[in-house]
């Protein structure tokens, strides 16, 4: 499959399809060949003349003020990539470079960056290919763009820095070469042209929104294996209380709950003789707690998808107008905010899922097997996974302080406040990783609560995420290395099957 970018009609799907998929290739739409075409021109024609313009004849940041000479402009731009490639940490992932690159070449191919589209293919033969630079995560203060990691991106696409060979960093001009691309040759404009944005920060953004996403689902399914392990009533999931208070994600979740729980052979078993009159906050309150997150998470979907269909580098040509514009596009702090609400919104998920499989194995409250075993004491039971959700969720606690409270000035005080939004951008990753860990606990849990009630079933769209666990866990009887079933049932929450296997039951009813 090839997505064609037109700097106007991408989408978050579109980015994690590239990131993910190494057999979908990316073009430039025709329309956006003459846009390209004709603020190059221009540029070009500035520089036949001499005119002094921020980046394409003067220097950067503090150096604003100093003019390059005319012979010396294509050195400006590689001095420009070799300097400020100067990233700190780890690598990131290949996937999210592989979105980073598809996102700079979107805002490129809108037209107003004065590039070459000869350039531009380079980055396009590059992922097409599989050439993925090496590119460190630390580094970025979210402002000026994300200059150090796209920085070292451009390093690589002339021929110096490392790529990606088979899981190994390799120097870049071999394995150029070895794919058949020529290393790009920087002229006038085109370095800044190829740093100045918010690419890093948006690349992790998209992942983590389209991972959330499917969480946002997934803990609406693990919710509701818990409250049939508990006995727990659906009257709180009616629809004439929620129209009552009617915010979209509220709405939603309660009527997942309601078609998860239809025809649960354990909610009838104890409607009309059970002693408790409320269900605790942890299930009774899903559709409020759930859904205040997903309205979170569909509004940073909201604004990453005008950002990654912006132009955010300095200046921008405008080229029927013949001018050009010194601005602040690159600064991250529109992305940098709902990045940091993605965090918090995915924490509280994890949260409140803990909190059910807190319940789950604490028989006082459970009125289950205590710790979910029946030979209590020479089994423990799931005693430590609730442990282990719980470091995770005081983990997420302490990743969900917001980065974009805090600024740093860079560059002798020129760039004065800064976004940080490329940290709040790996923090709010992380937490969604997190979050599968923490949901995959509760489904260990859920799903040996229910098994107490045999031969009693969930709900009809509960009992294929339940069977599905079963096929690769089976019910705990004794003690056991308990981490090797995590990870499979982490496979499975972050694979997307729960929601898959559910939805081929529920259709269009699971939300």
């Amino acid at each position: 499959m090839t997505i064609r970018l037109d700097g106007d009609s991408l989408t978050i799907e579109n980015v994690a399809q590239i990131a993910h998929d190494t057999t979908t290739t990316v073009s430039l739409a025709e329309s956006a060949l003459p846009l390209m075409e004709g603020a190059r021109k221009v540029v070009e024609e500035w520089v036949e003349k001499e005119e002094t313009i921020y980046g394409v004849t003067t220097g950067f940041g503090e150096f604003a003020n100093v003019v390059i000479s005319r012979n010396d402009l294509e050195r400006l731009q590689e001095n420009l990539i070799r300097s400020h490639a100067v990233g700190a940490g780890d690598p990131m992932a290949p996937e999210l470079v592989r979105a980073m690159m598809a996102l700079r070449i979107n805002a490129l191919a809108k037209g107003y960056s004065g590039i070459r589209i000869s350039t531009v293919q380079r980055l396009i033969d590059m992922l097409n290919r599989n050439v993925i630079p090496v590119v460190p995560r630390q580094g970025s203060v979210g402002s000026s763009g994300d200059l150090v990691q796209l920085a070292h991106l451009v390093l690589a696409a002339i021929g110096e820095g490392e790529v990606w060979r088979d899981g190994i960093p390799v120097p870049s001009s071999p394995e150029l070469e070895r794919m058949g691309i020529e290393p790009i040759r920087l002229q006038a404009k085109e370095g800044l042209a190829l740093i100045n944005g918010t690419q890093m920060m948006t690349a992790f953004g998209c992942l983590a929104v389209d991972k959330a996403v499917r969480l946002a689902t997934t803990a609406d399914i693990i919710g509701a294996l818990s409250v049939e392990g508990l006995k727990g009533t659906d009257r709180a999931y009616d629809e004439r209380l929620h129209n009552t208070r009617p915010h979209v994600g509220q709405r939603n979740v309660a009527a997942n709950m309601r078609a998860l729980m239809e025809g649960s052979d354990i909610r009838e078993s104890h409607r009309h003789n059970d002693d408790r009159v409320q269900d605790a906050y942890s299930l009774r309150c899903i559709p409020q707690i759930h859904g205040a997150s997903r309205d979170g998470i569909e509004y940073v979907r909201s604004v990453l998808e005008i950002e990654i269909n912006s132009a955010t580098d300095n200046p921008l040509i405008f080229a029927e107008d013949r001018e050009y514009i010194e601005g602040g596009n690159f600064h991250g702090q529109p992305v940098a905010l709902p990045l940091d609400f993605l965090g918090i919104a995915l924490s509280e998920l994890a949260n409140v899922s803990e909190r059910r499989t807190e319940r789950l194995v604490n028989g006082a409250l459970s009125r289950l097997p205590r710790f979910l075993t029946k030979h209590g004491g020479l089994n423990s039971g799931y005693m430590i996974a609730q442990y282990t959700a719980a470091s995770i969720v005081s983990e997420n606690k302490v990743l969900a302080h917001p980065a974009s409270v805090d600024s740093i000035p860079t560059s002798a005080n020129q760039e004065d406040h800064n976004s940080m939004g490329s940290i709040a951008a790996r923090k709010a990753l992380q937490i969604a990783e997190n979050l599968e860990s923490v949901l995959a606990i509760e489904y260990l849990c859920a799903c040996q609560g229910i098994d107490f009630h045999e031969p009693l079933l969930p709900g009809k769209g509960l009992t294929p995420a339940y069977q599905l666990l079963r096929q690769r866990v089976p019910h705990l009887e004794e003690d056991r290395v308990l981490h090797e079933d995590l990870v499979a049932a982490r496979e499975l929450v972050a694979s997307g099957e729960v929601v898959e296997v559910v939805r081929s039951v529920l259709g269009d009813r699971l939300l």
